[in-house]
């Protein structure tokens, strides 16, 4: 266990309306919301933000929001937490604001997002794009372990019924969905059906990072309790290649993530039997399966069975991705659909998750990436600094 005083703390989070056309809205419009609505539930004013990470909104919005002389961070997703975090336990900043958005960018919901199609998606030899690449490793891993179709619409299925019963999801009301549903949608890259894909929509969304030592904050606190980040080469432009091992002799493909995760279990201190919810990245349905192997919540090989075995549900020992994820609840642009796998987390330990609420849920995994992308980010957060 540390033995460092932790004084950074999530302290305020706020999710934009979502949709698939936000008509209406910018990027910039619901960045400037969602500034707003975090610093309202954090009880923090504006003229106290001293750090602000936006990607290439963050000088946009030091200007416009007066903030300067300011911090800037330059992380993107959980990195952006883990980054503020750092910032301010090093004394850099006091009240650090992360927000990302998007809308009016890309509108082709048809075609495969922007943010994920490499410039060589259709020059390259093997003709590949993000389904393509996610489902390979996908395949590779039914055929090696015997991971079933039926285990992969489970996965779909559980977290689409989270994002119909989440009254913010862009998917609210849209199932009940039974595991037919899923191979009864269109297959888009084998063995994936488009119901085991992430969709594409618009929105944004901020948290507020801040020294809870220097701010008297009008929600609990949740803090960063340990992150790791592991990174295996370029997002989207290289095939899966099953000889081309890493530094450790395993295959990146299968398990980045792994290095990552016993990184953040290491540093807070936590067995994997403390954590009581999973807010999993979900593009595609399998990635829940490899995440839940390559973070040790199960032996290798044994994901299928595991999430058969109804422990992924929302009431099951390891509820995942409570929101409706990716495939549900929202997928806007890089920055937004990562950190609200933060942002949900901080509703399952405050205990404003509604009607999906996990009971008594004190510690929450995150994580962002996957294997398709060649990384995965995690962070653990908890009500209490430890």
């Amino acid at each position: 266990m540390s033995a460092r005083k932790r004084t950074a703390a999530i302290v305020g989070v706020y999710n934009t309306r979502q949709g698939r056309r936000l008509d209406g809205d910018t990027s910039r419009s619901l960045a400037l919301e969602a500034v707003r609505g975090a610093l309202d539930d954090a009880g923090i004013e504006l003229d106290a933000v001293d750090g602000i990470t936006s990607g290439e909104l963050s000088t946009t919005l030091i200007y416009d929001l007066r903030l300067g002389p300011a911090w800037q961070g330059f992380g993107f997703g959980l990195g952006m937490i883990t980054e503020a975090a750092a910032a301010i336990e090093n004394g850099m900043a006091e009240a650090v604001v992360l927000v990302a958005a998007q809308a009016d960018e890309y509108r082709d919901h048809e075609a495969t997002a922007p943010w994920t199609r490499p410039e060589n998606e259709f020059v390259a030899s093997w003709g590949m794009f993000t389904a393509a690449e996610f489902a390979l490793i996908a395949r590779r891993h039914m055929h090696v372990y015997g991971t079933t179709r039926e285990e992969l619409s489970i996965v779909a299925a559980t977290i689409r019924n989270n994002g119909s019963r989440n009254p913010e999801a862009v998917y609210y009301q849209r199932g009940p969905f039974a595991l037919d549903d899923i191979t009864a949608s269109r297959p888009i890259a084998d063995p994936f059906h488009l119901l085991d894909c992430a969709t594409t929509t618009e929105g944004g969304c901020a948290l507020v990072v801040a020294n809870v030592e220097k701010f008297d904050v009008a929600r609990p606190p949740v803090y960063v309790l340990g992150s790791g980040f592991d990174f295996c080469g370029p997002s989207y432009q290289h095939p899966p290649a099953w000889d081309l091992t890493g530094r450790s002799g395993t295959d990146p493909n299968g398990v980045v993530g792994r290095r990552a995760a016993d990184l953040a279990f290491a540093h807070a201190g936590l067995d994997r039997d403390e954590v009581d919810v999973l807010e999993l990245y979900d593009p595609f349905s399998f990635e829940i399966i490899r995440q839940l192997e390559a973070f040790r919540f199960c032996p290798d090989g044994e994901g299928g069975p595991f999430v058969a075995d109804g422990h992924i549900a929302i009431d099951g020992s390891h509820p995942v991705t409570t929101d409706g994820g990716t495939m549900s609840f929202s997928h806007a642009g890089r920055n937004p659909q990562m950190m609200q796998r933060a942002i949900r987390a901080v509703q399952q330990i405050r205990g404003d998750a509604g009607p999906l609420q996990v009971p008594d849920a004190h510690i929450a995994l995150c994580s962002n990436g996957g294997a398709g992308a060649m990384f995965t980010t995690v962070a653990l957060l908890g009500d209490q600094p430890r």
